[in-house]
This record gives structure tokens, C-alpha cells and sequence, in this order.
């Protein structure tokens, strides 16, 4: 079934024990069109080089959106911190903003620009409220959470 399940990825908890996603890398989150083919879950691995075509494991060439506003590949995430709260490491970001957008999207997926386009997360908008989450030429925010609770976890 096509869609999206919010998940980080099994591949990247384990390329995050193996020292393989550094805070110095270059991490995107982008977008995933409204009524994407492809599935995007805990097993999507590598997102290929977006905007490309080419098929990838989680096919974002053709199910990356587009529209006003947005660029193929995503915004590149910015703020990275590691934090430590109680016995749960957490890596969080800033909140990843659209200015002026006019898209809609069901979803995104936070990749590892530096190694190749591998997966960290996906993020299902649907778990959050209704998709497709819709801007018309306004600010389109994916909001990251505050550190402590962000988006990577390991308890």
C-alpha cells in the first residue's frame, strides 16, 4: 500500500550506532507530493539523489512534490543538537520553513545529504491531522520538536 507511516528508519538506527550519520553532515528533509506510489516507512533506506527520476528505495524521483516554493531536494535542516534528557538521546533541528509556498504535500523525509541520500525519517502529516497539508502562498512549517523530545530518539 502507497503512503507514508511516521518511523525513524530501521537503517538509519543502525548506521547511527555504527558512527555512520555525523553532526557535521549535511541532513534535508523533503517533501512527498500528495498521493505519493510509493510506500515510505521504517524500511525505506535511501531517497537516491531527489529530483532526479532515478529509481531509488523509496522512489522519491516521481513522488518528490512539487510547486510554487519549493525546490526539488528540500530545505537543508539546520540548528542539529544532540541532547541527553533522562535516559533518551535525542537530535533535533530547527523547524524547516517554506516561505511564499503554494503546495500541497502528505508528508517528508529527513535524508542524509552527505551519505548518499540515506534515510533518517519520515514524517506522515496524516499522523498530525488531515492530509494533504495545504499552503497557498504562505509559510508552509514543518515543525521539528524542542530538543529533548526531537525528531531522532533513542531510548
Amino acid at each position: 500500500m502507497a503512503g507514508l507511516t511516521t518511523a525513524i528508519c530501521n537503517s538509519a538506527k543502525l548506521e547511527i550506532i555504527q558512527g555512520i550519520h555525523l553532526a557535521a553532515d549535511v541532513y534535508k528533509i523533503a517533501l512527498v507530493k500528495t498521493g505519493p506510489a510509493g510506500t515510505y516507512d521504517k524500511n525505506t533506506t535511501n531517497v537516491g539523489t531527489p529530483g532526479s527520476g532515478a529509481p531509488t528505495t523509496a522512489n522519491l524521483g516521481t513522488d518528490e512534490m512539487a510547486g510554487t516554493g519549493y525546490t526539488s531536494g528540500g530545505l537543508t535542516l539546520t540548528s542539529y543538537s544532540a541532547v541527553l534528557t533522562a535516559d533518551t538521546a535525542s537530535i533535533d533541528w530547527a523547524d524547516a520553513v517554506w516561505t511564499t509556498a503554494t503546495f500541497s504535500s502528505d508528508g517528508a523525509i529527513i535524508y542524509n545529504s552527505t551519505r548518499a541520500g540515506k534515510t533518517v525519517q519520515i514524517i506522515a502529516f496524516a499522523d498530525s491531522g488531515s492530509i494533504p497539508v495545504v499552503s497557498t502562498a504562505a509559510n508552509f512549517t514543518v515543525q521539528i520538536p524542542s530538543s529533548g523530545t526531537g525528531q531522532i530518539r533513542l531510548t
